[in-house]
């Protein structure tokens, strides 16, 4: 089994550096061209089965992932979504410093002791994440590959996961907007990362997609 994991493209919150969590932001028009490069990337895969974030960014992402004749085997799971940064949602990291100085530096330091007000923690984020992971893999055989659309953290606590790194390592790592990690197993209780972090189609290989780590 192959499991393709995305992120969706920029929004113009992420060209921001505002928290949009679970906010439902559009794609930017650079996260519009992000996702289309992505599906010229995967144009000529067989893909088996394409699920999402609910979230539009994710989903438009998918669709373009998937192209023209293949968009209507995309399917949904609000598991997918990105986390809930509660009273962050919509703010500057500037404008956190000034109200919560001290959970914005655990939240960059060690963010697996984190709940934001009103949010998620990273250990809540794992948890529904990796079921739908698995509930979205459910059944595919050894030659089957899944299309996994869905957010920043949500694609580092898996990683995490696959990797063996404790969730607290996420920031040791990138997901840079429309970027893709290959994961190949017989399940999703053995997996193993083939590729991580690539944006290769639609950045230069010393270059970097514009991202503002949250």
């Amino acid at each position: 089994m192959r499991i393709l994991l995305a992120r969706h493209g920029e929004t113009p919150w992420n060209a921001e550096g505002r928290y949009q969590g679970q906010i439902d932001i559009p794609l930017s028009p650079t996260g519009e061209a992000q996702a289309k490069a992505l599906g010229e990337r995967l144009r000529a895969l067989d893909i088996t089965r394409a699920v999402a974030s609910p979230l539009s960014r994710a989903q438009s992402t998918a669709r373009a992932a998937l192209g023209t004749g293949r968009e209507g085997m995309l399917q949904t799971d609000a598991d997918l979504q990105e986390i809930a940064h509660g009273e962050w949602e919509g703010m500057l990291s500037s404008e956190i410093n000034a109200k919560d100085p001290a959970r914005l530096r655990a939240w960059r330091e060690e963010p697996d002791t984190v709940l934001m007000p009103g949010g998620e923690s990273l250990r809540q984020v794992l948890d529904r994440s990796w079921r739908g992971l698995a509930n979205a893999a459910d059944g595919l055989g050894k030659d089957d590959t899944l299309l996994v659309v869905a957010h920043d953290a949500v694609n580092r606590v898996i990683l995490c996961k696959v990797l063996g790194l404790p969730i607290g390592k996420l920031w040791t790592f990138r997901q840079a907007p429309a970027t893709l990690n290959l994961l190949e197993g017989p399940d999703v209780e053995h997996l193993e990362v083939v590729r991580m972090n690539d944006c290769a189609h639609h950045t230069a290989f010393f270059g970097e997609a514009k991202h503002r780590a949250l």
